[in-house]
């Protein structure tokens, strides 16, 4: 005669959530990169300003498209006017700096609450965009373009 099989309690414990990284002064913190740029990001909660290398973003960037890149992770995760922005960014372009703000955001985004981790990945915006510069050949004019050929 056969033993019925016994039956395994299912463990109802959940996944252990990961800690949230917020320092003492209510921030979480964030390191974007983009091309040859680096930026440090520091969010917290407020009204939504955004403050790049001491001057106001639309200041310091001066294209709205760029703006609007660096606002992306909050209209991702519909939290556009609820937290400040301060962060130091250098090397590369204004390009550059604006994706590596991005980058950066998202990242202390995730920190702070973990329900955004779901909408920032899908999205595309926790993902280092690794693009850089091609280098320069020699006997090239550029990294591709040759010099004009001339048949005499």
């Amino acid at each position: 005669m056969a033993k019925a099989p016994a039956k395994i309690a299912a463990k109802t414990e959940a996944a252990p959530k990961k800690k949230l990284n917020i320092d003492d002064q209510g921030r979480a913190y964030g390191t974007g990169r983009r091309k040859d740029a680096i930026a440090r990001v520091w969010i917290k909660a407020g009204s939504g300003k955004i403050t790049v290398n001491g001057r106001d973003a639309k200041e310091y960037f001066g294209r709205p498209n760029l703006i609007m890149l660096v606002q992306q992770p909050f209209d991702a995760t519909s939290t556009r006017d609820r937290y400040d922005v301060v962060c130091t960014a250098e090397g590369g372009g204004l390009s550059g700096q604006a994706g590596a703000i991005r980058h950066g955001v998202s990242r202390a985004l995730d920190k702070c609450d973990d329900t955004f981790h779901k909408v920032l990945r899908t999205g595309g915006y926790l993902t280092r965009d690794s693009r850089v510069v091609e280098r320069k050949k020699y006997g090239k004019a550029k990294a591709r373009r040759s010099f004009q050929f001339s048949k005499r």
